[in-house]
C-alpha cells in the first residue's frame, strides 16, 4: 500500500509511484477522508468535533486534515447542525463610541460562549440593515443582535419584522437595543426619563432659555429625548413654546453644523441640550471655533455618557447609559433563551450626571 502526500506547491506524491497533481482550489472533505483511508461520514464526525471516532482513525483524519490545510465549510456545518457557531450583531456606525461601547458587551459575552461575532455597520442606511439582516438568516447565525434607534419609517419596519418572524420561525433568537418596535426580546434604554431628568436638573441650575440640538425627526430615540427633556422643563415652570430645537445628523458633524447655526443666529439660550454625546462633542468644536465659552457664555449638555468623554475638557455633563451592560444583556437574551418562547424587555435606567460644562447661574 503506498501513502499519498501533498507538498507545498499543491502537487500530490505516492511514495512508491507517480505525482498526482490534484485540482486547484479548497481542498475537500472527500480528500481528506481518502489521504486518511476513511469514510467520507468518519472524516465529517471527527472534523465537526464528534468523540464518537476513536483511534487510530481519528488521530489519522485530523493529521490528514493538517497535512493537506482542509478548512472546513462553516456554511455547510451550519446547514447541518441547523445554526452556525456565529452570532450576528448589526449597528448604526462602528466609529461611534455609542456603539462601539455597546459592541464591546456583546463581544465580551459572546466569547466566553466561544462563539464568534459577525459584526455589520449600516451608517443609519435602513435598506443597508434589511439587507444584513437577510443576510445573517441566511448564513443560519446563531443569534442576532440589532443594536439602533427605530425609526418612523412603517414600511420598512414592517419587512424588518416579517425577516425577523421568519428567522423566529427557524428557531433563531433575536434581541433589539433600542425602541420595543420589532416582536423580539428588547434592551429598551430610558431615554424619555433620562433626558426629563435632565431638563429639571438643569432648570434648577438656574437655566431658563434653551436649545436644542436634535437629530433626524423620524429618529425615534431623538424623538424620545426632546419629548422627555420638554417635559422635564414644564415640570420645572418653564414655558417650552419659545424652545429652541434644530434637527440635524445624528453624528459629530451635525452637531457641530447646529451649534455654528445657533451662533450665526444669535441665541439667548444660556444651555444647550444635544441629544446625544458625539453631537455634544461637535458643537463643543464649534462653539470654540466661534468663540463662545462653554459654560462662560452657554452651558452644554449630552447624553449617553461615552468614554471619550473623560478626555473632554470642560467634563460634560450629560445623561449615562450602562453601554456595555446593555449589549451584554442583548447577547444574553438572545443566546440563552429557547426559541418560540415569549420575547422578553429589560428596561435600563438613565442616570444624570452634572459636570463642568453646566454651571449654575447666580
Amino acid at each position: 500500500m503506498t501513502t499519498a502526500r501533498e507538498s507545498s506547491t499543491g502537487r500530490r506524491t505516492d511514495q512508491d509511484g507517480p505525482t498526482v497533481v490534484r485540482r486547484s482550489g479548497p481542498v475537500l472533505l472527500s480528500e481528506v477522508a481518502a489521504h486518511a483511508g476513511v469514510s467520507l461520514a468518519t472524516a465529517s464526525r471527527v472534523l465537526s468535533g464528534s468523540r464518537s471516532v476513536g483511534e487510530p482513525h481519528r488521530g489519522r483524519v485530523l493529521a490528514a486534515a493538517q497535512e493537506l490545510r482542509y478548512t472546513p465549510n462553516a456554511q455547510a456545518q451550519a446547514v447541518a447542525r441547523g445554526a452556525s457557531n456565529v452570532v450576528g450583531l448589526i449597528i448604526h456606525d462602528v466609529l461611534d463610541p455609542y456603539f462601539s461601547s455597546i459592541a464591546g458587551g456583546v463581544m465580551r459575552e459572546v466569547e466566553e460562549r466561544e462563539l464568534v461575532v459577525f459584526l455589520a455597520s449600516t451608517h443609519s442606511d435602513v435598506d443597508r440593515e434589511l439587507e444584513f439582516v437577510q443576510t445573517m438568516r441566511s448564513h443560519r447565525v446563531r443569534a442576532l443582535i440589532i443594536c439602533g434607534s427605530r425609526t418612523t419609517d412603517r414600511a420598512h419596519n414592517e419587512r424588518l419584522v416579517h425577516e425577523l418572524e421568519g428567522y423566529a420561525a427557524a428557531g433563531g433568537q433575536a434581541a433589539v437595543i433600542s425602541q420595543d418596535r420589532l416582536g423580539t426580546h428588547a434592551v429598551v434604554p430610558q431615554n424619555r426619563a433620562g433626558a426629563r431628568e435632565l431638563g429639571r436638573e438643569l432648570v434648577r441650575l438656574g437655566h431658563r432659555r434653551f436649545a436644542v440640538l436634535a437629530g433626524p425627526r423620524g429618529l425615534l430615540a431623538s424623538r424620545d429625548r426632546l419629548t422627555g427633556f420638554r417635559e422635564g422643563l414644564a415640570a420645572e415652570g418653564v414655558d417650552t413654546a419659545d424652545l429652541q430645537v434644530l434637527h440635524g445628523d445624528f453624528t459629530r458633524e451635525g452637531g457641530e453644523r447646529l451649534a455654528a447655526q445657533l451662533v450665526a443666529e444669535g441665541s439667548t439660550a444660556t444651555c444647550v441640550f444635544a441629544v446625544n454625546d458625539v453631537m455634544a462633542l461637535g458643537a463643543l468644536a464649534a462653539f470654540r471655533a466661534a468663540g463662545v465659552r462653554v459654560p462662560e457664555d452657554v452651558s452644554l449638555a449630552g447624553f449617553d455618557d461615552i468614554a471619550p468623554l473623560r478626555d473632554v475638557v470642560p467634563s460634560l455633563t450629560s445623561v449615562r447609559l450602562p453601554l456595555a451592560e446593555m449589549g451584554a444583556r442583548a447577547a444574553q437574551l438572545a443566546l440563552d433563551t429557547e426559541p418560540q418562547t415569549t420575547s422578553q424587555t429589560v428596561r435600563v435606567d438613565a442616570e444624570v450626571v452634572l459636570r463642568d460644562s453646566t454651571r449654575r447661574l447666580a
